[in-house]
């Protein structure tokens, strides 16, 4: 049976929500990367957010004026805040709602100096791969401000972050990164409510399809060289949660999670869709692994816990997630 879902605020904001990952090494002719980030890329997909977060430092420190160390941080951070945020509803793992806390001003900061530092080289020359980075850094701070319910400035952030992914098709029609931004952009503008349309309409936000959005979506995931992997989590996660296409969601995440089986939240979302498919058992054990991963930050570990418990409550089965 289909869960139709009341429009939430939350949903509004996730207009403009272009979640971001670290990305791999890119192709010579398009981008350029420190040889340093796909070790940077591994810790983040692995969940070893500490790691990454130093890693990432370093290499500010070894290149201060390029904006990928800056934005790498801020992923790190980010699926610390997704983790803590995340609540089981509608039988489903997913970040709803975060309060305002001390922590979400180093993660503005990083935003902020990552794209300050795209705008300056876009004056001296303007690159695709320059106007790529200024979409990822307002699309980093959109999707804070659509996780604390500030639609404002998330429709603000998400529309700037949007002319910069065209302005990037526009330089390199080729760059199918570009493509996850507009894709998710498409998609979630597209899923709006009737009464959303209206605010959309008069806080000037442009319009979207959602086929185009997926569309978009399938481009990154096979031809992107930076966001295969997050375009095929949030395609998956979109699918089960506006659309419950629960086994094509499937086909699409569980690359995902076999490849980083040591992500927790990949093993959730996984768990969540076997579980929507009737397929008990194999839920039980992604949940049960989910919860069994070890993680640093005891925050989030907990949190990790919590959802798995909920979600074997759910299944109605006697057994719990074992300790590690």
């Amino acid at each position: 049976m289909q869960i139709t879902r009341p429009f939430l605020p939350s949903r509004f904001a996730a207009v403009a929500v272009l979640l971001l990952l670290p990305f791999p090494p890119t192709r010579a002719e398009q981008l350029t990367s420190p040889p340093e980030t796909s070790a940077i890329i591994e810790k983040v997909y692995s969940f070893d957010l500490e790691g990454a977060q130093e890693a990432a430092r370093q290499m500010q420190k070894e290149h201060p004026d390029d904006p990928l160390g800056y934005l790498l941080e801020s992923d790190a951070l980010w699926w610390r805040f997704w983790c803590t945020a995340a609540e089981f509803k509608y039988g489903m793992s997913d970040a709803r709602r975060r309060a305002k806390l001390p922590d979400d001003q180093h993660y503005l900061e990083l935003a902020a100096t990552a794209s300050s530092l795209a705008s300056a080289e876009l004056k001296q020359q303007e690159s695709a791969q320059m106007q790529l980075y200024a979409g990822m850094a307002d699309a980093a701070a959109a999707r804070l401000y659509a996780l604390r319910g500030e639609n404002r400035n998330t429709a603000r952030s998400g529309v700037r972050a949007r002319d910069h992914f065209l302005r990037a098709k526009t330089l390199d029609p080729n760059l199918a990164d570009a493509d996850f931004g507009l894709g998710l952009y498409n998609y979630y503008v597209d899923t709006l409510s009737a009464i959303a349309r209206i605010l959309r309409f008069f806080m000037g936000i442009p319009g979207g399809s959602k086929q185009e959005g997926i569309r978009l979506l399938e481009q990154a995931i096979t031809h992107g060289v930076l966001t295969p992997d997050i375009a095929r989590f949030y395609l998956a996660m979109n699918l089960h949660r506006y659309d419950q296409q629960y086994e094509r969601a499937l086909t699409i995440i569980s690359p995902l999670a076999e490849k980083h089986p040591s992500n927790p939240l990949f093993q959730l979302a996984r768990g969540d869709l076997l579980a929507k498919l009737g397929r008990k058992p194999q839920a039980f054990e992604c949940y049960r692994a989910a919860a069994v991963l070890p993680v640093h930050a005891p925050d989030c570990q907990a949190r990790i816990r919590q959802l798995a418990r909920a979600s074997i409550t759910a299944l109605s089965l006697p057994q719990e997630p074992a300790a590690p």
